[in-house]
C-alpha cells in the first residue's frame, strides 16, 4: 500500500517542509512556515525541481529536489539546496 512521505528541516527561523502524495502519481508540496509556496500535481521516476523563497530581508531562494527511485517499492529521498550547499532532508514520520 502506498503511503505520504513528508520531509522537514528548519533552517534558522523558518521550517521547510516536503510533502509528497502516495505512489508516482501522488501530488508534491513545497510548504515555508506551514504555508504552501509551490505544488506539483504529479511526478514521476528521477527527480522533481521544486523553487522557493525564504521570506527574509534579502530573500534567500532555495531549491528541494524529490528523488522517486525508479524500483516500485523504495521510497523516495529529498534534498534541500540553500545558499550553494546541498542537505539531505529528514523524513518525518506520522503515526495515523
Amino acid at each position: 500500500m502506498a503511503r505520504n512521505h513528508h520531509f522537514h528541516l528548519d533552517r534558522g527561523r523558518h521550517s521547510i517542509t516536503v510533502n509528497v502524495g502516495p505512489g508516482r502519481t501522488g501530488g508534491i508540496e513545497l510548504l515555508v512556515d506551514g504555508k504552501v509556496i509551490a505544488y506539483r500535481r504529479e511526478h514521476g521516476t528521477g527527480t522533481t525541481v521544486l523553487s522557493g523563497e525564504l521570506p527574509e530581508d534579502p530573500v534567500r531562494s532555495f531549491r528541494v529536489r524529490v528523488h522517486q527511485p525508479h524500483l516500485v517499492r523504495v521510497k523516495p529521498g529529498c534534498t534541500l539546496e540553500l545558499d550553494g550547499v546541498e542537505l539531505p532532508m529528514p523524513e518525518r514520520y506520522t503515526a495515523f
